[in-house]
């Protein structure tokens, strides 16, 4: 198997040991098998040009790809190309049984980063694993486990020094993962092993879904997606053992975000849903109306995306006597701003996308470099539609030195989406220079 696998394709075809040319003949007796005998002019280069994302198959020769995998004609009908490929990562279910072995899964998919870099779950799976989570009530912590007692001055220790990981910048926590992965290892092995009480137990669950949490941060921001999902799935199963709602909410936000970043809006829709129902702080439900008012402009779904935005808005002008809840306590106007000038950028409003973006990156605080350095990018984005060519420059240049220094590689990706829309003005002063920056970072 190749030492990166990048699209489902490749990957399915790499399960069953078959080459390109293997796949293209069994497509071709696929169509020979068909009723109405038909012929196909599938060969290993257009096999290639689908695994390598350059060209998507017709609806034709995906139901003949169908065939060769023996995938139901049902799945096709329920996904989009290509995640109703075989093979697709399914989440570790819900509930006391499985949260343990969520975690392993997990930090066995963060050591196999390497592989399988594209995958992510399906929208049917996140929608099945939201609903799961809206409906299932958490078993109580057995107080009785093999192993040793663990005593709460060691869980104390524990909360301490992963609460400091945890709220380390981008910058310093791309230098510091591999703590965050041994504490999360050890407190997997106090889950599994030790003997504890209910209340030692739920803090020991919120530990390890806040480590998880984090550690799959880090994983999306390097672009390594399917550790990141497994991290999550880890992250979910133990505030949910915990009994934390709002925890719960804001990992299917996390979802949600990978699922809106990677142009699948359509899989961000449900698990938002979700967690607005279960979720009561106001700053919590602005940012998961934020999001999900992302996901309604990615689809086009205009009434659906101004509405999430009102409600962001007015959420967030709410007091509440209760502080935020951990996940979403840096969420501000700055944000509110910036998230809502994007959606505008995607349904095409470009002046009032360039004016609440422009008000946005005012209001954000020096300290979030990642924040910035993504709604910079956004900024150029708008800046390039309104054919403000020097100040998108300028404006694409700070960006990609931020995202080149906290180490983000999906940002990186990120600013380099920008360089087909440079390609025209390459005889603006410092266009090339930049061009050949996009295309060695």
């Amino acid at each position: 198997m190749d030492d990166q696998i990048r699209h489902p394709l490749a990957y399915a075809r790499a399960l069953r040991g078959w080459s390109q040319t293997d796949l293209a003949a069994r497509i071709h007796r696929a169509a020979r098998n068909r009723p109405e005998g038909l012929r196909s002019g599938t060969d290993k280069a257009a096999v290639s040009k689908w695994e390598n994302w350059r060209k998507t198959p017709s609806i034709e020769s995906q139901l003949l790809i169908a065939d060769a995998f023996d995938v139901p004609i049902a799945d096709l009908e329920a996904c989009e190309w290509p995640h109703w490929l075989p093979g697709q990562e399914q989440p570790v279910s819900l509930g006391s049984t499985f949260t343990v072995h969520a975690l392993r899964d997990a930090q066995r998919a963060a050591m196999d980063h390497r592989r399988r870099t594209f995958m992510t779950f399906s929208a049917l799976a996140l929608a099945g694993l939201s609903t799961q989570w809206a409906n299932l009530e958490p078993d109580r912590l057995t107080t009785a486990l093999e192993g040793k007692r663990v005593d709460v001055e060691l869980v104390d220790w524990l909360e301490d020094t992963g609460t400091k990981l945890t709220a380390l910048p981008t910058e310093q926590r791309q230098h510091t993962v591999k703590l965050i992965d041994a504490q999360l290892d050890t407190v997997t092995d106090l889950l599994e092993h030790g003997r504890y009480s209910e209340a030692i137990g739920r803090r020991l669950h919120l530990l390890a879904a806040s480590l998880a949490g984090s550690s799959g941060w880090h994983r999306f921001d390097q672009s390594h997606h399917s550790a990141a999902g497994k991290l999550w799935n880890a992250a979910l199963a133990s505030a949910h053992a915990a009994g934390d709602r709002d925890l719960g909410a804001g990992i299917l936000s996390d979802f949600a975000y990978q699922s809106i970043w990677l142009a699948r809006p359509d899989a961000a829709v449900e698990p938002l849903s979700q967690a607005l129902i279960h979720t009561r702080h106001p700053t919590a439900r602005s940012l998961l109306h934020l999001r999900r008012a992302r996901a309604h402009s990615a689809l086009g779904a205009t009434v659906d995306c101004r509405r999430d935005l009102a409600a962001a808005e007015i959420a967030l002008l709410t007091d509440s006597p209760d502080p935020a809840p951990t996940w979403c306590r840096w969420m501000s106007t700055a944000d509110l701003a910036v998230d809502s000038g994007q959606c505008m950028l995607d349904l095409g409003h470009t002046d009032e996308a360039h004016a609440r973006i422009d008000e946005g990156m005012g209001l954000l605080p020096r300290s979030r470099d990642k924040t910035r350095g993504i709604f910079l990018t956004y900024e150029a984005r708008s800046l390039l539609q309104a054919r403000e060519i020097e100040q998108a420059l300028a404006v694409t240049n700070q960006s990609l030195d931020l995202a080149t220094r906290i180490g983000a590689d999906r940002c990186v990706a990120l600013v380099r989406e920008l360089a087909p829309a440079f390609k025209q003005y390459r005889q603006v002063d410092g266009v090339a220079d930049l061009m050949d920056r996009l295309r060695t970072s």
